[in-house]
This record gives structure tokens, sequence and C-alpha cells, in this order.
């Protein structure tokens, strides 16, 4: 059921539009006691869904009783972060997910099905688990708040993702993951249905129906002087209202290049990236344009680990980033990985396969840190005066030397690719 459905690729959505969309579905919903919402933490600060969480309360007050961000395997947001992102909504609403503890199993998705979205490759069960909250909180509406944007895992973010990954556990987390890696990135990415997504549908359709989730998702992207701006809102509670948003994304969050990118210069906000483990989108979101043979340069000053997980990051540290068919080979034979398949996944998809070298200029990693896990090296401060950020625009640039760059202020915000890399 379609509640709210306003966007297209040259809308604005203010505030007022914002809050207006809310009260229309809510109106709709009739009268409810309970309410969970489920925004996304502060990785995804871009995506308003601090402010639709606010306007969520400001709507119910006390009958909105808890707010789980979607943490996934992300650490704990702090009060400062979610005072920036949530503005003065109430504190004691916010809970802690941990992935590892917190979690209830819905139901399993069957190997065979595993076996046929993996195209014979994987055949394991896949548990669709979720916070207990969910479950046990006895919520008469669960709002599940976030933006539609192209993603190097799912296709495209959001919808039953926030749920299943963003509340999940190692299992749900861990094995989706891989499943989407051996499939391959570059098949998955921009695309609405895969087989990552359908393994999501499967769990939905199956084992959380009985759950009253409503969907609140945004669609963001730059205008021409590279400022944000809400280009649609959707709300309902089935594929529908993802459907429409990520249609709207692939228009304004999707840029085709004409030839193959031979260098581009990403910068990562210090407030959003702080470890590779979300730093990575530089690569994922960039790779399908860049040249064999091309250099992908990542400005990133904000940078302290790889893993924002202690066992994540020390399984970055211990492998690298290694490629597809050597990531394989060493979950065959490395418990470690083979029990943490996620991590298996991320060191797939942090590698270029040898294609293009990658860069890494960090604000606190050292050079010994970053060459360990696989990636070249350079000072950040002297890259940053070479390629200020102050002074780049997205897209291409000519330095003043003459060398020619592509350059991407945040690459959470889109996907760009080589025309003949996305049929």
């Amino acid at each position: 059921m379609l509640l709210y459905s306003r966007g297209s690729e040259n809308n604005v959505l203010y505030e007022e539009d914002l809050k207006k969309g809310l009260t229309e579905a809510f109106l709709k919903l009739g009268v409810k006691k309970k309410v969970l919402a489920i925004p996304p933490d502060f990785t995804r600060f871009h995506s308003h869904a601090g402010i639709l969480t606010r306007l969520t309360w400001e709507y119910y007050k006390e009958k909105l009783t808890d707010i789980l961000p979607a943490l996934g395997t992300h650490t704990a947001m702090t009060e400062q972060e979610i005072k920036t992102m949530f503005g003065n909504t109430p504190l004691n609403l916010f809970r802690v997910h941990d992935w590892r503890k917190d979690v209830v199993t819905l139901g399993e998705v069957p190997p065979e099905f595993i076996y046929q979205q993996s195209e014979g490759k994987l055949d394991y069960p896949w548990k669709a688990q979720v916070n207990r909250l969910l479950v046990e909180g006895k919520y008469d509406l669960i709002l599940s708040l976030g933006q539609v944007v192209p993603h190097e895992v799912i296709g495209m973010a959001n919808y039953n993702k926030n749920i299943l990954v963003g509340t999940g556990g190692p299992e749900g987390i861990n094995k989706s993951h891989f499943l989407g890696a051996v499939y391959g990135m570059e098949r998955i990415m921009g695309r609405a249905d895969n087989p990552v997504r359908r393994v999501y549908n499967y769990a939905s359709d199956h084992f959380a129906m009985h759950l009253p989730i409503i969907y609140v998702q945004t669609v963001i992207s730059h205008d021409a002087d590279g400022q944000l701006k809400v280009r649609g809102l959707y709300i309902g509670d089935d594929m529908e209202c993802f459907h429409l948003a990520a249609a709207l994304s692939l228009k304004v969050n999707f840029q085709m290049v004409e030839e193959p990118l031979k260098k581009v210069v990403v910068y990562l906000d210090p407030l959003e990236f702080k470890s590779t483990w979300l730093g990575n989108k530089s690569i994922y979101r960039s790779r399908m344009a860049i040249a064999d043979g091309g250099e992908l340069i990542v400005l990133a000053p904000a940078l302290k680990e790889f893993g924002e997980d202690k066992q994540i990051d020390a399984l970055i540290r211990k492998y690298g980033y290694v490629g597809t068919q050597k990531v394989l080979e060493l979950v065959k034979k490395s418990d470690d990985l083979k029990n943490n398949l996620g991590a298996a996944a991320h060191l797939i998809h942090g590698s270029s396969e040898g294609r293009f070298s990658i860069t890494y200029c960090p604000g606190y990693l050292t050079k010994q840190e970053i060459e360990g896990v696989n990636f070249k090296y350079a000072e950040l401060n002297e890259m940053t005066r070479k390629y200020d950020p102050e002074k780049l625009k997205d897209g291409f640039n000519t330095m003043p030397d003459g060398e020619k760059i592509f350059y991407i202020s945040n690459p959470a915000l889109g996907l760009w690719a080589y025309k003949d890399r996305f049929k």
C-alpha cells in the first residue's frame, strides 16, 4: 500500500514538505499507541532521516517510545552525533543495536533458494535476523526511515535492508554480504532487483509479514551548486514505494561517463568516514567508471581504522584487500574468515582485482598500515595541496599543470560508471 509519493528529477522538498508528507501518511494509518522508529546512523547523515525522525517524534510525542538506529556492524552513535542528526529529539528514546547479541531469528531461507540465486556458487541457509525489540516490543507501528541510493551490497540501499541488515545479526549480515560479493558487485550496483534483494524479499514475505513496518524513503542529490536537495519522498508498506524511489535515484544519483576515467580523486568527509569499512565507498561507487590501469586517490582526513568492529578490523589487517579468487581460497582454509563472511565480502569489495591502483591518503593510519592491507599510501597534506577539495568541483577538473582528473566530493551519494560497463 502506497501512503505517499512525491518526487521528480527537478523536485526540491523542504522540511515543511517532508512534514506534510509524513502527516498525510500518518493520518491514513490511523491512531497508534506504540511506535518504534528505525533511522540510519550518523554514517547516513545526509539521508534527511534525522529530520524525518524528529518530525515523527513531534507528531507522535509520547507514543514514539523507542528509536533504534540501524547500526548494522557500525559503532554506536555518540551523544553529539545524535544531537547533530536528530535535533531536539529526546536522547532517552535512543537504543543501541548490538548485532552480535540483540537479535532473534524470524525464519530461515532454504539453501536451495540461496543456491539458485548464487548461480550454484553457495548453498547455505540464510537466517532472517532482527533486533529483538521489533518482535518483543509489541509495537503497532514500526517506521523504517532512510535514503534509497545505489549500494554495493544490495544494488539500491534501503527498504528491507534497513531492517534485515541495519538491525540484523551475524548470520544475516555476513551471509548476505558474501552472496553479493560472490555474485559480483558490478552486476549488482544500481539494480533494484538482484540476488541479495531477492533473499531479503523472500524473508520479508515469508517471515516478517506480522511486523507492522512502514517504509519512509528519501531520494537525495546534489544541485548544480553542489548543495544537497531532497528530490523525493515515498512512504508505504511494500515494494512499490521502494521501486518508485529506486527509479528516481537512478536518474539523479547515477552518472554515466563517456570514456573510462584515468584518474579519480575522492574526498571522504571527516564527519562521515573514519574507517575503510565505510570509506571504501570511494572504490565501490567509482570502480565501474575507472579505466584499466587507472588510478584512484582517496583523501581521507579522518581515517583511523579499517573495520569499525574490532574483530573485523583485525581480519582486514591480517588478510588485506586481495581480490575475489584469493579471498575465496582463504575462506575455504581459514576458520576466522569462514566464520566472518561479511568481512570476507568486504575484502573482495575493497579490491580493484588488480585492474586499477588505489592510493589512500589517511589522517591517522600509517604508511605501514595502509600498505599492509594492499593499498598504496600517499601523505595527506601533500595530496590535499595538490588536489584541494575547497577548489575542486564535482566532475572533470583540469589542474594547473594540465593534468585532468575526475573529482567526487561524496561517494556515498552516487554511482559512476563507464557506459559499456553498465548493461
